[in-house]
């Protein structure tokens, strides 16, 4: 049986998106203690420190000395990050042109017009 007062457990990746939005709240570079306070002081600090440094690995924050400590940001806006992981994705499979053609043959016709239009974009059309 459980103990009723025990939190449930979150996943990892539950927590990592905690922490970058916490960073993305900042106005600069912080350190781990402003991060597990903005959060509440529901994380113990070593699990902050343990997010940060998984953060780190995968790219998504970078970190600058701070003291005896360090001063985290996050490497870039949650778009970039989620294309990131797109293009992670992509690189891990042989076959691109396959990947690729599936992914936009699975567009909505929104989505599709948008990617369209920014690949235009992209390409320098309509610099008339």
């Amino acid at each position: 049986m459980t103990d009723p007062r025990q939190r449930p457990r979150r996943g990892q990746g539950e927590l990592e998106a905690l922490v970058l939005s916490a960073l993305r709240e900042a106005d600069g570079p912080v350190t781990a203690g402003w991060v597990q306070e903005r959060l509440g002081g529901d994380l113990a600090y070593t699990t902050v420190i343990t997010i940060l440094t998984r953060l780190l690995a995968k790219g998504a924050v970078t970190r600058e000395r701070a003291g005896r400590s360090f001063a985290w940001t996050p490497s870039s806006d949650h778009a970039g990050l989620a294309a990131g992981k797109m293009r992670k994705v992509l690189d891990a499979e042989n076959d691109r042109e396959a990947v690729l053609a599936s992914f936009v043959t699975g567009l909505d016709p929104d989505d599709e017009r948008l990617l369209r239009d920014l690949l235009g974009q992209a390409h320098g059309e309509g610099d008339g």
